[in-house]
């Protein structure tokens, strides 16, 4: 029986991959943010199912909660970093403010996890993280600027801590889902105050086709789950799993026109370097 950590388990793919843990019969220490739901999360499968209250951008608070579920339900052996939302609006739009509270969820607080809960998996030379990143961690929409800059910022960093603990038997992933039937484009997405009539044009059309597209995306959660949860039981699992027909499409795409573009460009590349 293994005992997973995952944040954000009041809906969405966390609450899918909880249930679904609980289902094969593991132990789940979800965070949530407010009292009621704790309860409700606990009530699941009292005894395996812990709720925990937890705002992964206070760092004091990370540690505390961490140190409390490893002594009074025990080692975490899978973290899954999902707790995260998603923020609409170009780059010129965004307020600073708006740019500063999307990477203190996004990464800062996924950090802020990941630093806690290491200690103890290299002590037992053992264990998984998987941080839930995005399609949008690789490519790019526009009027999604900002989450994109938080998805390939947790990319990056998940690919490097992969390579830093691989000698510790410890696994790192990044899981990259693409349009799934989540509350990431309702009641999740947070959308920027400023509105600068030039971009309306380009702007407008995508923001009511997001909206639109709300609830009838292709990826279905439940299925998500099932794929991190068999993935956490590959001895050799990838570094990178795109989840989605959409994911897989546009990803493709991104690497297909970056081939290419620096393949145009290679003669330019190679002219730096210095002459012998």
């Amino acid at each position: 029986m293994r005992t997973w950590l995952i944040t954000g388990v009041s809906s969405g793919f966390g609450r899918a991959l909880a249930q679904l843990c609980l289902d094969r019969g593991d132990r789940v220490v979800g965070t949530l943010r407010n009292e009621s739901q704790r309860a409700d999360f606990e009530a699941l499968v009292p005894g395996r199912s812990f709720g925990v209250l937890l705002d992964v951008t206070r760092d004091t608070d990370v540690v505390r909660v961490i140190n409390g579920i490893e002594q009074n339900v025990g080692a975490i052996d899978v973290l899954v970093n999902n707790a995260g939302y998603g923020f609409e609006s170009t780059v010129e739009e965004a307020s600073m403010s708006e740019v500063r509270a999307q990477f203190e969820t996004n990464v800062f607080g996924a950090v802020a996890v990941i630093q806690a809960v290491l200690p103890s998996m290299r002590r037992r030379r053992s264990g998984h993280i998987i941080n839930i990143t995005s399609m949008g961690g690789i490519m790019t929409f526009p009027g999604l600027g900002i989450y994109h800059g938080s998805k390939f910022a947790l990319e990056g960093i998940t690919e490097a801590l992969g390579k830093e603990v691989a000698d510790f038997g410890i696994k790192v992933i990044a899981v990259e889902p693409g349009g799934f039937r989540t509350d990431w484009a309702g009641r999740s997405l947070r959308r920027g105050d400023q509105h600068i009539a030039d971009y309306e044009p380009l702007f407008a059309p995508l923001r009511q086709a997001r909206a639109e597209r709300n609830g009838k995306q292709v990826g279905d959660p439940a299925k998500a789950a099932a794929a991190i949860y068999a993935i956490v039981g590959e001895s050799n699992p990838p570094a990178h799993l795109l989840l989605g027909t959409d994911a897989l499409s546009f990803v493709s795409t991104k690497i297909e026109n970056l081939q290419t573009e620096i393949g145009r460009w290679a003669h330019v590349t190679t002219s730096t370097d210095v002459s012998h």
